[in-house]
């Protein structure tokens, strides 16, 4: 159990830091190491419960090689925190002093990777760890280390175990454990904020929001995915600067969209987005409420979310191609009906709208083509459950994406009762079909059998004498 220890946050004053032209903050590294000190705590196995035991035999194998070398190593961030909430990490991360060339001496069969943050990824009976160097404050602000809006390019200042903690995002992922010990270190009070279910940026929040503007969707995971609240200076700032996603890379907001949605809490996730007005930072197609961030969502998205938590509870398999088409379908379908009225019929009006729909998306968040692709099949196949009877019918059933288009056709029932009839008619012909596709099989292979006979042995030839 979680024990409510007194201990201080650490928060950057001004006269720890200077300010250049854009309004960045660099940190006084002297200064601010003794702020460090002054609120480290360590607390020692008896007190946070993690039993060896529970952790991962592997990151403990590194850590424990690493020590052995002589250098400092720790299981930290999100494995951590999830430990003392009684929650199942899903990967481990371990940071050390030593630096990427020294990991892979180390650990020769090791892969260097990354650019903007130097890590090396070791490998162990199928198990990726994730080894990082400790980060340290960035001592200056030039172009190829930080941006002029102060997004963080490059992060391979290396550092000390106490830079690091305070070069990390929210003070609930800034504990160190380490397995050989037990012992976990704290320097920020992640261990209370924890225990009080509190959500704390470390530092100025609106430099490290500007520093790197995904913290404003972490904050929202975090938030849905743990039940913690935003402390007041860490939540205020989020809505005004929702438009430092737009410098985001596409390809790495798609990620976090994947991470958002598609990790068992999407449900709650949304409903904070909309809470910090993110939404339409996300999905700018969307429409709006007002002049907020907020998205107008119906009976269908809502169910959509509903449905890929419950999937994900049972640890059925899900795709984003499934949710885009839900969290899309709006602005498609309005569209399509545009189309529609300059003449264009229901499955050549959806299929330009698609395409429009996407090509705008795209620019926000990228979408691999292996999801686009049926998302796309899935918003075009909805006009053919029209045709009820006939060949058209039955080599729709027969279309892979089918079943995803015909799950997507009962969420549009949520919102239009007009569909109820077609989705009984659609429920019921996939029984029929079911049965006798079964039946024509058996039918098949007992006719097959039925043909089959024992090969008769062909006698051989007598061998007649040569004629003299």
């Amino acid at each position: 159990m979680l024990l409510l220890l007194e201990a201080c946050h650490v928060k950057l004053p001004l006269s720890l830091c200077s300010t250049d032209l854009n309004g960045c903050a660099t940190i006084n590294t002297e200064r601010f190491r003794k702020l460090i000190i002054t609120n480290h705590i360590v607390i020692p196995i008896a007190e946070h419960g993690i039993a060896v035991q529970q952790l991962c035999p592997h990151a403990t194998e590194v850590v424990r090689r690493l020590q052995e070398e002589g250098y400092e190593a720790y299981i930290v961030g999100g494995s951590v925190r999830d430990l003392l909430l009684g929650k199942v990490p899903k990967d481990y991360d371990v940071a050390t002093d030593a630096v990427p060339e020294e990991v892979k001496t180390v650990f020769p069969r090791c892969r260097l990777i990354g650019r903007r943050f130097r890590l090396a990824h070791v490998r162990m009976s199928g198990t990726l760890i994730e080894v990082a160097t400790f980060r340290g404050p960035q001592v200056n602000d030039d172009d190829d280390h930080k941006h002029q809006n102060g997004r963080i390019l490059r992060d391979n200042v290396w550092g000390s175990l106490e830079e690091d903690a305070v070069r990390r995002d929210f003070t609930i992922n800034a504990l160190f454990l380490d397995p050989v010990s037990g012992d976990i270190q704290d320097f920020v009070g992640g261990y209370k904020d924890l225990a009080d279910r509190k959500l704390r940026l470390i530092g100025d929040a609106r430099t490290r929001y500007r520093e790197d503007p995904v913290r404003l969707l972490r904050a929202a995971r975090f938030i849905a995915k743990l039940g913690v609240e935003p402390a007041t200076e860490t939540k205020a700032p989020i809505t005004e600067m929702a438009p430092l996603l737009h410098d985001i890379p596409p390809a790495r907001l798609f990620e976090e969209v994947c991470k958002l949605f598609m990790t068992g809490h999407a449900a709650r996730t949304w409903e904070a987005l909309q809470r910090f007005e993110l939404t339409r930072a996300l999905f700018p197609i969307l429409k709006g409420e007002g002049k907020s961030g907020k998205a107008k969502a119906g009976n269908l998205l809502i169910k959509a979310l509903e449905n890929t938590d419950e999937r994900i509870a049972i640890e059925k398999p899900v795709t984003p191609a499934f949710l885009l088409a839900a969290i899309l379908w709006q602005p498609v379908r309005a569209r399509a009906d545009t189309l529609q009225s300059e003449g264009l019929n229901e499955f050549a009006a959806l299929g330009q709208a698609a395409d429009e729909v996407m090509s705008s998306q795209v620019q926000r968040t990228a979408i691999p083509r292996r999801f686009s692709v049926v998302t796309r099949q899935i918003w075009t196949m909805q006009p053919r459950f029209k045709n009820t009877h006939g060949r058209r019918a039955k080599s729709l059933m027969q279309e892979r994406r089918f079943r995803a288009a015909y799950d997507f056709m009962l969420l549009r029932a949520e919102e239009d009762e007009s569909l109820k009839a077609l989705c009984d008619h659609w429920t019921e012909a996939q029984k029929g079909v079911t049965l006798n596709t079964g039946q024509r099989q058996f039918d098949e292979r007992n006719k097959n059998d039925a043909r089959r006979r024992p090969r008769r042995r062909r006698r051989p030839r007598s061998k007649t004498p040569a004629a003299k």
